[in-house]
């Protein structure tokens, strides 16, 4: 049966979300080896550049963000509309513009890399290893760029099973040839640039090849269908209302930052080290989101709202479980977690004192994470975008009015009353969705 007329059910909802579940969990992995094996040598330099030439590439990249979520919001919706000539465009269109993206960045390296330094400047040794790094990854952008495109193609058809052996083999990979080129050959930071390299088109690869059922016919190359005007048009403007929305998003966590600084290194370090624990509850919670667009971007597609509702339901009930799970360790082993992560006995005490913020955090987040999703999948993204205006505004009066009687607590307030303003927004836009999804 087809998958866009299915019931909604806990199996499918589980069967979607814990390979995303899993393949997140090798995200955080991957970087760890890199820093383990250029760790190996013996001067610190190595470990810096691997870590500043990541960085800057992931901003870089972190710019296409957009192509994962709207192939999927748009993808999952023509799918669920019966529309397969739509569903294979919408591969081509998604890897066209990742080329073409790839193409610019490559094309552009040298000032982005200047900028990149100007703003943030390293060491002369760090920088110049840096560049090294960048130099040779760069030339893997197109891959890397398209690979947002077929993760966020899979997800829309339900088929994360494949996302996850993707990110197995890509980062299996990847781990192989660091160990090979830099503990083997002794190419130190240059292999490790070239492992991830050739992982990332290898993983272009074996994404191609997971795909490789929309070759079947002659859809995928229907020009006339892949550039109409209007089509582009929307692909055009929902990427565009996400770039603006995780931007600002994006500066709130960089201004969270910023000020947490003023607080001195020792509370600024507590606070890099809790924001792990964020991380590693939206990497978990990630896999009912991408759920929620998949089935919700389905309903909203055939323009069935009881069944785009019930997704919605299931995808956050499984959501919100696991929210209060996390929320659970962070109380029990929050501390040793800590330890773990940073080995700093000030630092550990320091961020002991603000671990209360990451115990509520999970089911604060709950709201956001998910109607995120819900968003995505019915492609409502200007709501996602003029609901993260207002966020960024509450967010800013919260900083202005808490961190001077409040300090650094102060500043977590503030982040958590921004995430709170996210989910309240958006589901105070959600009956607008279902209203929208009715006139289809």
């Amino acid at each position: 049966m087809d998958g866009s007329v299915r019931e909604v059910t806990h199996k499918r909802v589980l069967k979607i979300a814990i390979p995303i579940m899993l393949a997140n969990v090798t995200v955080p992995l991957l970087g760890a080896v890199d820093t383990g094996v250029v760790g190996q040598m013996p001067e610190a330099a190595p470990i810096a550049a691997v870590g500043v030439g990541a960085i800057v590439l992931s901003a870089i990249y972190w710019i296409f963000g957009f192509l994962r979520m709207g192939t999927t919001g748009l993808t999952s919706q023509a799918h669920g509309a019966g529309n397969a000539a739509e569903v294979a465009a919408l591969w081509t269109r998604s890897l066209i513009v990742a080329i073409c993206g790839g193409l610019v960045l490559i094309a552009l390296h040298w000032p982005l890399f200047a900028g990149a330094f100007a703003v943030s400047p390293a060491s002369a040794e760090v920088e110049g290893l840096a560049r090294d790094y960048m130099v040779i990854r760069i030339w893997s952008a197109p891959a890397a760029i398209a690979l947002y495109g077929i993760t966020g193609w899979l997800i829309a058809l339900e088929r994360t099973r494949g996302v996850l052996i993707l990110q197995l083999w890509m980062n299996g990979l990847n781990v192989v040839l660091d160990l090979w080129f830099v503990l083997g050959l002794g190419w130190g930071v240059e292999g490790v640039a070239f492992a991830t390299f050739l992982a990332e088109w290898s993983g272009l690869a074996m994404g191609l090849f997971l795909c490789r059922d929309v070759f079947a016919t002659r859809l995928w190359r229907d020009w006339g269908r892949v550039f109409e005007a209007a089509r582009l048009k929307r692909m055009a403007v929902v990427n565009t209302d996400i770039l603006i929305r995780s931007l600002l998003l994006q500066a709130i966590f960089v201004s969270f930052l910023l000020l947490g600084g003023q607080f001195g290194d020792v509370t600024l370090a507590a606070n890099q080290v809790l924001l792990q624990f964020l991380h590693i509850t939206g990497y978990a919670m990630d896999g009912f989101a991408f759920a929620a667009e998949t089935l919700v971007g389905q309903a909203f597609g055939a323009g069935a709202v009881a069944r785009l509702r019930r997704g919605a339901l299931l995808t956050s009930l499984w959501g919100g479980i696991t929210a209060i799970l996390f929320s659970l360790v962070f109380w029990l082993f929050g501390p040793m977690m800590i330890d773990v992560i940073s080995k700093a006995p000030e630092v550990q005490a320091e961020a002991r004192t603000y671990l209360p913020w990451m115990i509520v955090a999970p089911p604060l987040l709950l709201a956001l994470i998910m109607f995120d999703g819900i968003f995505i999948g019915a492609t409502r993204t200007a709501d996602m975008r003029n609901m993260m205006m207002v966020v960024a505004v509450i967010y800013s009066l919260a900083v202005w009015l808490l961190i001077e009687p409040f300090g650094n607590h102060g500043l977590w307030l503030a982040l958590h009353i921004s995430s709170l303003a996210r989910g309240l927004s958006l589901g105070l836009r959600y009956p607008a969705l279902e209203r929208s999804a009715r006139k289809r």
